[in-house]
This record gives structure tokens, C-alpha cells and sequence, in this order.
């Protein structure tokens, strides 16, 4: 299932590259909603969101020829979207944009988070502690573990997005989940996985 997946991306791709109208169409159908929300993690602002995804689709189609054949599409997309977007946002005259990741933002209220899926009462009570948790992180570790949990990119992929080293970036990673689970004494690793990725798919 998973070799499928890589070999039709890898068709859908090159036939990006060849400049084949119908690609980008799919391209769009199946990207658009995780650049969206990756986008909506910057700002509220839902024209300039569509503008900056619009524009990322009119440089694919301008600049097919000179796209790489190797390449992770989501990472592609999800690095370009934020050059968008800060881009855009550093333009606004209404932002004052303080840091290289100073935007983003990953906020939960606890109290509001519908995890019907989670049977017992332990674990309703440990996602939301993660929750609580969650939000006290630095906008640059958050963006690190939405990118690594949510989009499932790697540590490389994340330092090259974030334009960070990677040991940086697998040591912000690394901080951001211990401090969580110091909250959630006695939880696993493999719980403890579970459980942020439960809580992200209620982004």
C-alpha cells in the first residue's frame, strides 16, 4: 500500500515536472486542505491563506521544468507555503513579525477537545493534560511537533523547512516532549505518541 502511494506520487510529480495540466489539478485536490491548515497555524486571515496557495500553484506551473524529480512532495509544498506566507506577512504592514516562527500558533482548549475515540476516563484525563501542556510551548517547538506528528515530516525535513541545523531541531524536539511527558508521569512512550497524535487530528 505504501510503495503504491510513493509510485503514484512519484507519477503525479513528473507529470508536474512534464507540465501536464490534469497534475496539477490532483496536486491541488489532494494538497490543498494540509497547506490550508498550515497556513491557518499563521494567521486567521483566509483570502491571504488561498492567495498564498494560489501563487505557490501559478510559480509549480510557471516553473515545472526546473522542479527536482526526487522529492518528498508534502515537504515541498509545506517549505514553499511558509516562504509564502512569511513572505506575505512581513509585507503586511499590520504585522510586526518578531521571530522566524514568532507566528505560529497550536492552541487547544482543553475543555473543548471531543476525544469520543479514547474509551477510557485516564485517558480523556492524560490528552488533556497533554493539551494544558501542549500550549505552553514556544511557538518554534510547536511548530516542530505539528510538523513531525501532524504532517509526519522528518527531523530533516522540519530543520530544512524551519531553515534551522538539524541537531537543533532534534534538540527542540526533544525538550518539547520531555516536558509534556514530565506532566503525564508514568506514560510510555508508545501512549504518549498516541495520545499527541490523537489530540493533532483535532486540529
Amino acid at each position: 500500500m505504501e510503495n503504491s502511494q510513493v509510485v503514484n506520487e512519484s507519477a503525479l510529480w513528473n507529470s508536474v515536472i512534464a507540465g501536464e495540466q490534469p497534475a496539477f489539478k490532483a496536486l491541488y485536490e489532494i494538497y490543498a486542505d494540509t497547506l490550508f491548515a498550515y497556513g491557518n497555524r499563521y494567521t486567521t486571515d483566509r483570502d491571504l491563506i488561498l492567495d498564498c496557495i494560489h501563487d505557490l500553484f501559478i510559480d509549480l506551473h510557471h516553473y515545472h521544468h526546473k522542479l527536482s524529480r526526487s522529492v518528498n512532495i508534502k515537504f515541498y509544498l509545506l517549505a514553499a507555503m511558509r516562504r509564502k506566507l512569511h513572505l506575505t506577512l512581513k509585507k503586511n504592514a499590520r504585522v510586526k513579525l518578531i521571530a522566524d516562527a514568532s507566528l505560529f500558533t497550536l492552541d487547544f482548549q482543553s475543555d473543548s477537545i471531543q476525544t469520543a475515540i479514547i474509551a477510557s476516563e485516564d485517558e480523556q484525563r492524560l490528552i488533556k493534560l497533554l493539551a494544558e501542556q501542549l500550549n505552553q510551548l514556544p511557538a518554534r517547538q510547536k511548530e516542530i511537533i505539528y510538523l513531525k506528528y501532524h504532517c509526519d515530516l522528518s527531523y530533516e525535513e522540519i530543520a530544512a523547512i524551519m531553515e534551522i541545523e538539524i541537531a537543533t531541531c532534534r534538540t527542540l524536539a526533544y525538550r518539547a516532549i520531555k516536558q509534556m511527558r514530565e506532566s503525564m508521569e508514568g506514560t510510555t512512550v508508545k501512549v504518549f505518541s498516541t495520545l499527541l497524535l490523537i489530540l493533532l487530528a483535532e486540529i
